[in-house]
């Protein structure tokens, strides 16, 4: 499939540009600053708007092949800024990206198809990913762009984070660290009014309870994990808790670039562990064919290093435990959209770990890339094909999205005022 985008994604550089235009226009209301660095020296930035004590704060770039959340931070900043009762009581933070090293790594604004996307994708190891850091390092190690982000929540202390995330290929859904009142509704509304399907089995919410189709609510302290594997994927150690320091709470509100109608279905699978032995198997397969490209590469990627092909081996290595979950584990939802989404998790795995390993084997202009280009390609043509995949125009992931930040915001506010 190719279906050229109507609109691109900004770069972080634009971003940083839309906010100090729009502190500058509003310089009583709005303010600019920087609050700390990246690994690289990168500045990292905070618009603020308004100057109330309980305070909103929305994090966009966390995960740097996301890219809608940037558009969306900008269209809510506006939103607030003209609209004053969105500012009753209430001030606004936004960061403005997350992770500005990891956004300039991956370098496709204007995707025609999956496999475009996967030819410029990144996404960081575990340890370098600022919101999950925490759940796989010890304090004294964690990324200046953590402890930036860790330390505007101590600032701040917002009754509400919410942090914008987004999936390549799916539907959208909600992950709140505590529920709130009033959201499923609206959610499922605005989804419908602009034909974006909710992902009622999120493989990324597993266990977790829904207050209503697509948005999930945070387990109790001591509930098991689905994945017992990734113990990392326990969203108490990320950034997202820290806000339940100061009795706030995060949502975090994904959108997908394609859409795919299969993934809101939640009749019963006929046989759900076959099933995820099924997919475990073939993650197995797929994930043994980048090995072997990476393990025949490796005597003449000796003394290469680089977050691309760290990222790429990392990704590889969640494998054996992720399938072994999926093989030996009761399933953590019987719905035919559960596992549709692992499907689409059991994809993208070994997909991403071979467009990263891709992209460090056409910059030494290794023999085996051009192996892996097409391996790339028809998987990413696979993906597309199994879940029917459809472009979400750029204007209506933002316009869900940034609904969804808003009423987030305000049913928060009167649920805990």
């Amino acid at each position: 499939m190719s279906l050229l985008p109507e609109l691109r994604y900004p770069t972080v550089t634009e971003i940083v540009a839309f906010a100090r235009a729009l502190a500058a226009q509003h310089p009583g209301l709005c303010a600019l600053r920087q609050i700390g660095v990246s690994r690289a020296g990168r500045p990292l930035h905070l618009l603020s708007v308004g100057r109330a004590q309980r305070a909103v704060l929305v994090v966009a770039g966390a995960h740097s092949n996301e890219p809608t959340g940037g558009s969306t931070l900008l269209a809510v900043a506006e939103r607030v800024v003209h609209e004053r009762p969105l500012r009753s009581g209430i001030s606004w933070h936004f960061l403005l990206c997350a992770d500005p090293d990891g956004a300039s790594l991956h370098v496709t604004p204007a995707p025609r198809s999956l496999f475009d996307y996967h030819l410029g994708f990144f996404r960081p190891a575990g340890p370098e990913q600022p919101e999950w850091s925490p759940a796989v390092l010890p304090p004294d190690r964690l990324p200046p762009e953590t402890r930036a982000l860790t330390g505007v929540i101590d600032e701040l202390r917002p009754y509400l984070q919410v942090t914008l995330h987004g999936t390549d290929l799916g539907g959208s859904w909600v992950q709140l660290t505590k529920e709130i009142p009033g959201l499923a509704e609206p959610f499922a509304k605005s989804a419908a009014e602009l034909h974006i399907p909710v992902e009622t089995g999120a493989s990324d919410a597993a266990g977790w309870p829904a207050t209503g189709p697509g948005v999930h609510v945070m387990p109790a302290a001591g509930a098991g994990l689905a994945y017992p594997s990734l113990p990392a994927d326990d969203a108490r150690h990320s950034t997202w808790y820290h806000v339940h320091r100061y009795g706030g709470l995060t949502a975090v509100v994904e959108v997908p670039m394609w859409a795919s109608d299969l993934v809101d279905d939640p009749a019963p699978h006929p046989a759900p562990a076959a099933a995820m032995r099924r997919l475990a198997d073939r993650l197995l397969r797929d994930t043994l064919q980048v090995e072997r490209v990476l393990s025949d590469a490796s005597p003449r990627l000796e003394g290469v290093d680089g977050p691309l092909l760290r990222a790429a081996r990392w990704a590889l290595e969640l494998v054996p435990g992720l399938a072994a979950d999926w093989t030996y584990a009761p399933p953590a939802g019987h719905t035919m959209a559960y596992v549709g989404s692992v499907d689409a998790f059991a994809r993208r795995l070994p997909l991403r770990a071979a467009a990263m390993l891709l992209r460090v084997l056409q910059e030494t202009d290794d023999q085996a890339a051009p192996h892996l280009e097409r391996l790339v390609a028809t998987w990413s043509d696979a993906f597309a094909d199994r879940f029917r995949a459809r472009w979400v125009p750029l204007e209506h992931q933002v316009e869900h999205q940034a609904r969804t930040v808003v009423t987030a915001a305000l049913h928060a506010r009167d649920g805990s005022a």
